[in-house]
Protein backbone atom coordinates (compact mmCIF):
# COMPACT_ATOMS: atom_id res chain seq x y z
CA UNK A 1 0.00 0.00 0.00
CA UNK A 2 0.88 3.89 -0.48
CA UNK A 3 -0.57 7.10 -0.25
CA UNK A 4 -1.60 9.06 -3.55
CA UNK A 5 -3.82 12.40 -4.03
CA UNK A 6 -6.69 10.06 -5.43
CA UNK A 7 -9.49 12.09 -7.68
CA UNK A 8 -12.71 10.46 -7.84
CA UNK A 9 -16.17 11.28 -9.96
CA UNK A 10 -19.38 10.42 -7.78
CA UNK A 11 -22.64 9.88 -10.04
CA UNK A 12 -24.11 13.45 -10.58
CA UNK A 13 -20.80 14.34 -12.47
CA UNK A 14 -19.06 16.36 -9.24
CA UNK A 15 -15.04 15.52 -8.40
CA UNK A 16 -13.80 15.19 -5.10
CA UNK A 17 -9.96 14.94 -4.29
CA UNK A 18 -8.13 13.05 -0.77
CA UNK A 19 -5.54 11.25 -0.04
CA UNK A 20 -6.14 7.68 -0.08
CA UNK A 21 -4.19 4.18 0.45
CA UNK A 22 -4.25 2.44 -2.87
CA UNK A 23 -2.34 -0.61 -4.06
CA UNK A 24 0.21 -1.30 -6.57
CA UNK A 25 -1.38 -3.97 -8.44
CA UNK A 26 -4.01 -0.92 -9.21
CA UNK A 27 -1.23 1.36 -11.19
CA UNK A 28 -1.54 1.36 -15.24
CA UNK A 29 0.68 -0.92 -17.07
CA UNK A 30 4.73 0.11 -17.20
CA UNK A 31 7.79 -1.57 -17.21
CA UNK A 32 9.50 0.64 -15.16
CA UNK A 33 8.31 0.95 -11.30
CA UNK A 34 9.62 4.37 -9.88
CA UNK A 35 9.36 5.17 -5.92
CA UNK A 36 8.56 9.05 -6.62
CA UNK A 37 10.14 11.47 -4.11
CA UNK A 38 8.51 14.69 -5.53
CA UNK A 39 6.54 16.47 -7.86
CA UNK A 40 4.95 19.69 -8.54
CA UNK A 41 2.04 21.74 -8.99
CA UNK A 42 1.17 23.21 -12.50
CA UNK A 43 -1.93 24.96 -14.11
CA UNK A 44 -2.80 21.92 -15.57
CA UNK A 45 -2.50 19.79 -12.53
CA UNK A 46 -5.28 22.87 -10.91
CA UNK A 47 -7.45 21.51 -13.87
CA UNK A 48 -7.58 17.99 -13.10
CA UNK A 49 -7.90 19.03 -9.47
CA UNK A 50 -10.68 20.90 -9.15
CA UNK A 51 -14.69 20.58 -10.40
CA UNK A 52 -15.37 19.08 -13.67
CA UNK A 53 -11.89 17.24 -14.10
CA UNK A 54 -11.51 18.56 -17.91
CA UNK A 55 -8.16 17.15 -18.82
CA UNK A 56 -8.78 13.41 -17.03
CA UNK A 57 -9.92 10.87 -19.12
CA UNK A 58 -10.88 8.13 -16.30
CA UNK A 59 -11.56 7.87 -12.96
CA UNK A 60 -10.37 7.13 -10.52
CA UNK A 61 -7.61 9.21 -11.33
CA UNK A 62 -4.04 10.18 -9.65
CA UNK A 63 -2.75 13.84 -11.23
CA UNK A 64 0.70 15.07 -11.30
CA UNK A 65 2.33 15.68 -14.62
CA UNK A 66 5.55 15.27 -13.16
CA UNK A 67 7.57 13.55 -10.81
CA UNK A 68 10.92 12.74 -9.89
CA UNK A 69 12.56 9.59 -7.75
CA UNK A 70 14.49 6.55 -8.24
CA UNK A 71 14.06 3.23 -9.96
CA UNK A 72 12.32 0.61 -7.77
CA UNK A 73 12.37 -2.26 -10.30
CA UNK A 74 12.50 -2.28 -13.90
CA UNK A 75 12.73 -4.55 -16.97
CA UNK A 76 13.72 -2.08 -19.26
CA UNK A 77 17.45 -2.74 -19.98
CA UNK A 78 17.73 1.44 -19.88
CA UNK A 79 17.40 1.12 -16.21
CA UNK A 80 18.16 -0.53 -13.16
CA UNK A 81 17.08 -0.64 -9.40
CA UNK A 82 18.38 2.47 -7.84
CA UNK A 83 18.59 5.03 -10.74
CA UNK A 84 17.53 8.77 -10.51
CA UNK A 85 14.78 9.37 -13.38
CA UNK A 86 12.55 12.48 -14.15
CA UNK A 87 9.63 12.52 -16.01
CA UNK A 88 7.73 15.23 -18.06
CA UNK A 89 4.98 15.58 -20.67
CA UNK A 90 3.50 12.45 -22.25
CA UNK A 91 0.09 13.11 -21.00
CA UNK A 92 1.31 11.82 -17.03
CA UNK A 93 -1.39 13.21 -14.74
CA UNK A 94 -3.74 13.57 -17.12
CA UNK A 95 -4.49 10.42 -19.92
CA UNK A 96 -2.27 8.50 -16.87
CA UNK A 97 -1.99 8.31 -13.63
CA UNK A 98 0.68 10.82 -12.89
CA UNK A 99 2.54 11.89 -10.04
CA UNK A 100 1.09 12.58 -7.10
CA UNK A 101 1.34 9.15 -5.32
CA UNK A 102 4.36 7.82 -3.87
CA UNK A 103 4.77 4.82 -6.67
CA UNK A 104 4.50 5.37 -10.09
CA UNK A 105 4.37 2.69 -12.71
CA UNK A 106 5.13 4.22 -16.54
CA UNK A 107 6.95 3.12 -20.36
CA UNK A 108 11.00 3.45 -19.77
CA UNK A 109 10.24 5.52 -22.67
CA UNK A 110 8.70 8.27 -20.81
CA UNK A 111 11.59 8.83 -18.56
CA UNK A 112 14.98 10.98 -18.65
CA UNK A 113 17.91 9.97 -16.40
CA UNK A 114 18.41 12.67 -13.88
CA UNK A 115 21.63 14.84 -14.88
CA UNK A 116 24.26 14.68 -12.71
CA UNK A 117 24.45 17.07 -10.55
CA UNK A 118 20.63 17.53 -10.08
CA UNK A 119 18.96 15.91 -7.02
CA UNK A 120 15.03 14.70 -7.25
CA UNK A 121 13.96 17.83 -5.22
CA UNK A 122 16.16 20.27 -7.50
CA UNK A 123 14.72 18.29 -10.90
CA UNK A 124 11.04 19.28 -9.32
CA UNK A 125 11.98 22.83 -8.20
CA UNK A 126 12.50 23.09 -12.15
CA UNK A 127 9.90 20.73 -13.13
CA UNK A 128 7.40 20.71 -16.05
CA UNK A 129 7.29 24.47 -15.76
CA UNK A 130 11.42 24.59 -15.83
CA UNK A 131 11.79 22.49 -18.61
CA UNK A 132 9.25 23.89 -20.67
CA UNK A 133 11.47 27.35 -20.14
CA UNK A 134 14.92 26.24 -21.22
CA UNK A 135 13.40 24.77 -24.41
CA UNK A 136 11.62 27.79 -24.80
CA UNK A 137 15.07 29.60 -24.22
CA UNK A 138 16.75 26.87 -26.51
CA UNK A 139 14.03 28.09 -29.41
CA UNK A 140 15.48 31.51 -28.96
CA UNK A 141 18.79 30.81 -29.34
CA UNK A 142 18.41 28.36 -32.41
CA UNK A 143 16.90 31.52 -34.33
CA UNK A 144 18.95 34.05 -32.76
CA UNK A 145 18.82 36.33 -29.91
CA UNK A 146 18.82 39.77 -30.69
CA UNK A 147 20.85 42.87 -29.09
CA UNK A 148 18.88 44.27 -26.35
CA UNK A 149 16.59 43.40 -23.64
CA UNK A 150 14.68 39.63 -23.71
CA UNK A 151 10.88 40.50 -22.82
CA UNK A 152 9.47 37.63 -20.08
CA UNK A 153 5.80 37.54 -19.54
CA UNK A 154 3.84 35.99 -17.11
CA UNK A 155 7.43 36.15 -15.29
CA UNK A 156 6.49 35.58 -11.43
CA UNK A 157 5.14 31.81 -12.99
CA UNK A 158 6.51 28.28 -12.95
CA UNK A 159 7.74 29.06 -16.37
CA UNK A 160 8.66 32.97 -16.47
CA UNK A 161 10.33 31.80 -13.00
CA UNK A 162 12.86 29.54 -14.80
CA UNK A 163 13.20 31.39 -17.77
CA UNK A 164 13.86 34.64 -16.08
CA UNK A 165 16.49 33.12 -14.14
CA UNK A 166 18.32 31.24 -17.06
CA UNK A 167 18.41 34.28 -19.30
CA UNK A 168 20.17 36.21 -17.13
CA UNK A 169 22.87 33.78 -16.00
CA UNK A 170 23.32 33.43 -19.84
CA UNK A 171 24.00 37.17 -19.45
CA UNK A 172 20.90 38.45 -21.32
CA UNK A 173 18.61 41.71 -19.78
CA UNK A 174 15.78 40.70 -18.97
CA UNK A 175 12.50 42.28 -18.93
CA UNK A 176 9.71 41.26 -16.35
CA UNK A 177 6.16 41.35 -16.85
CA UNK A 178 3.86 40.70 -13.98
CA UNK A 179 0.39 41.42 -12.60
CA UNK A 180 1.70 41.79 -9.11
CA UNK A 181 3.90 44.71 -7.74
CA UNK A 182 4.54 42.69 -4.33
CA UNK A 183 6.88 39.88 -7.13
CA UNK A 184 9.46 43.00 -7.68
CA UNK A 185 12.35 42.37 -5.08
CA UNK A 186 11.57 38.45 -6.17
CA UNK A 187 11.83 38.84 -9.59
CA UNK A 188 15.27 41.28 -9.17
CA UNK A 189 16.63 38.43 -7.32
CA UNK A 190 15.99 36.08 -10.30
CA UNK A 191 17.78 38.19 -12.47
CA UNK A 192 15.27 40.61 -14.27
CA UNK A 193 17.15 44.06 -14.27
CA UNK A 194 13.42 45.72 -15.36
CA UNK A 195 10.15 45.55 -14.32
CA UNK A 196 7.18 46.04 -16.23
CA UNK A 197 3.52 46.16 -14.74
CA UNK A 198 1.08 43.59 -16.68
CA UNK A 199 -1.74 46.53 -17.54
CA UNK A 200 1.32 48.17 -19.58
CA UNK A 201 1.80 45.87 -21.73
CA UNK A 202 -2.06 45.22 -22.14
CA UNK A 203 -2.79 48.84 -23.17
CA UNK A 204 -5.14 48.84 -26.37
CA UNK A 205 -3.62 50.19 -28.95
CA UNK A 206 -4.66 50.13 -32.84
CA UNK A 207 -1.15 50.28 -34.07
CA UNK A 208 0.00 46.77 -35.44
CA UNK A 209 3.63 47.79 -34.87
CA UNK A 210 4.95 49.95 -32.24
CA UNK A 211 8.65 50.51 -31.63
CA UNK A 212 11.55 48.15 -32.02
CA UNK A 213 12.23 46.76 -28.70
CA UNK A 214 12.29 43.06 -27.87
CA UNK A 215 15.43 40.88 -28.67
CA UNK A 216 13.45 38.08 -27.64
CA UNK A 217 10.46 37.34 -25.76
CA UNK A 218 9.37 34.16 -23.80
CA UNK A 219 5.64 34.86 -23.30
CA UNK A 220 3.91 32.25 -20.77
CA UNK A 221 0.75 34.39 -21.37
CA UNK A 222 -0.43 34.01 -24.83
CA UNK A 223 -3.82 36.03 -25.64
CA UNK A 224 -4.11 39.93 -26.23
CA UNK A 225 -0.40 40.21 -24.35
CA UNK A 226 1.31 38.14 -27.45
CA UNK A 227 -0.42 40.21 -29.93
CA UNK A 228 0.29 43.31 -28.36
CA UNK A 229 4.44 41.98 -28.02
CA UNK A 230 4.55 40.60 -31.66
CA UNK A 231 4.30 44.26 -32.50
CA UNK A 232 7.14 45.69 -30.06
CA UNK A 233 9.61 42.91 -31.46
CA UNK A 234 12.81 43.91 -33.42
CA UNK A 235 13.46 42.79 -36.90
CA UNK A 236 13.65 38.92 -37.12
CA UNK A 237 13.05 38.81 -33.45
CA UNK A 238 11.59 35.46 -31.94
CA UNK A 239 8.66 34.94 -29.79
CA UNK A 240 8.62 31.75 -27.95
CA UNK A 241 5.51 31.22 -26.81
CA UNK A 242 4.43 28.72 -24.42
CA UNK A 243 1.07 29.58 -22.19
CA UNK A 244 -2.68 30.17 -22.88
CA UNK A 245 -3.53 31.65 -19.48
CA UNK A 246 -4.52 35.24 -21.23
CA UNK A 247 -6.49 32.71 -23.50
CA UNK A 248 -6.31 30.65 -27.04
CA UNK A 249 -7.43 33.90 -29.38
CA UNK A 250 -4.47 36.02 -31.13
CA UNK A 251 -6.24 39.35 -31.65
CA UNK A 252 -2.83 40.22 -33.89
CA UNK A 253 -2.31 40.86 -37.74
CA UNK A 254 -0.07 39.78 -40.22
CA UNK A 255 1.98 43.08 -40.41
CA UNK A 256 4.47 42.01 -37.72
CA UNK A 257 5.31 39.05 -39.62
CA UNK A 258 6.04 40.75 -42.96
CA UNK A 259 7.21 43.53 -42.37
CA UNK A 260 9.63 42.62 -39.29
CA UNK A 261 10.08 38.90 -40.08
CA UNK A 262 9.01 38.04 -36.10
CA UNK A 263 8.91 34.08 -35.64
CA UNK A 264 6.65 32.94 -33.78
CA UNK A 265 7.51 29.60 -32.23
CA UNK A 266 5.07 27.47 -30.35
CA UNK A 267 6.60 25.19 -28.00
CA UNK A 268 4.90 22.13 -26.60
CA UNK A 269 6.64 20.31 -23.31
CA UNK A 270 4.15 17.19 -24.00
CA UNK A 271 5.29 16.12 -27.58
CA UNK A 272 9.37 16.48 -27.60
CA UNK A 273 11.03 14.06 -28.71
CA UNK A 274 13.49 11.88 -26.18
CA UNK A 275 16.70 13.51 -27.80
CA UNK A 276 15.14 16.97 -26.90
CA UNK A 277 14.39 15.88 -23.29
CA UNK A 278 17.75 14.84 -22.56
CA UNK A 279 19.30 18.15 -24.34
CA UNK A 280 17.23 20.30 -22.20
CA UNK A 281 18.02 18.65 -18.46
CA UNK A 282 21.29 18.55 -19.32
CA UNK A 283 21.34 22.12 -20.40
CA UNK A 284 19.24 22.93 -17.11
CA UNK A 285 22.19 21.66 -14.72
CA UNK A 286 24.26 23.80 -16.37
CA UNK A 287 22.95 26.68 -17.35
CA UNK A 288 19.89 27.11 -14.78
CA UNK A 289 21.54 28.95 -11.22
CA UNK A 290 20.73 26.02 -8.40
CA UNK A 291 21.23 28.99 -5.96
CA UNK A 292 17.84 30.64 -7.40
CA UNK A 293 16.09 27.81 -7.06
CA UNK A 294 15.10 28.26 -3.56
CA UNK A 295 13.68 31.44 -3.89
CA UNK A 296 11.33 29.94 -6.14
CA UNK A 297 10.41 27.18 -4.27
CA UNK A 298 7.48 26.84 -2.04
CA UNK A 299 7.08 22.96 -0.21
CA UNK A 300 4.04 21.21 -0.11
CA UNK A 301 2.68 17.78 0.50
CA UNK A 302 -0.24 15.24 -0.59
CA UNK A 303 -2.66 16.81 1.70
CA UNK A 304 -1.78 20.44 0.19
CA UNK A 305 -2.88 19.86 -2.82
CA UNK A 306 -6.64 20.46 -3.28
CA UNK A 307 -6.53 24.05 -1.70
CA UNK A 308 -3.20 24.75 -4.58
CA UNK A 309 -4.95 23.16 -7.28
CA UNK A 310 -7.65 25.81 -6.36
CA UNK A 311 -5.49 28.78 -5.75
CA UNK A 312 -3.11 28.60 -8.84
CA UNK A 313 -6.17 28.74 -10.95
CA UNK A 314 -6.56 31.68 -9.63
CA UNK A 315 -2.93 32.68 -10.21
CA UNK A 316 -2.26 33.12 -6.73
CA UNK A 317 0.66 31.23 -6.78
CA UNK A 318 4.60 32.57 -7.22
CA UNK A 319 7.18 30.34 -8.55
CA UNK A 320 7.36 27.04 -8.16
CA UNK A 321 5.73 24.67 -5.88
CA UNK A 322 7.33 21.23 -5.02
CA UNK A 323 5.55 18.39 -3.41
CA UNK A 324 7.21 16.07 -1.24
CA UNK A 325 4.67 12.99 -1.42
CA UNK A 326 6.30 11.18 1.46
CA UNK A 327 6.03 13.88 3.78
Amino acid sequence: MFKALLVEKNEEGKTSASVAEINEDQLPEGNVTVAVEYSTVNYKDGLCIGPGGGLVRTYPHVPGIDFAGTVENSSDERYKPGDKVVLTGWRVGENRWGGYAQKARVPGDMLVPLPEGLTPRQAMAVGTAGFTAMLAVMALEKHGIKDGPVLVTGAAGGVGSVATAILSNLGHEVAAVTGRPETEDYLRGLGATQIIMRDEINETTKRPLEAETWGGCVDAVGGAMLARVLGQMQYGASVSAVGLAGGAGLPATVIPFLLRGVNLLGIDSVMQPTENRVEAWKRIAVDLPMEKLDAMVQPATLSDLPQLGKDILKGQVKGRVVVDVNA
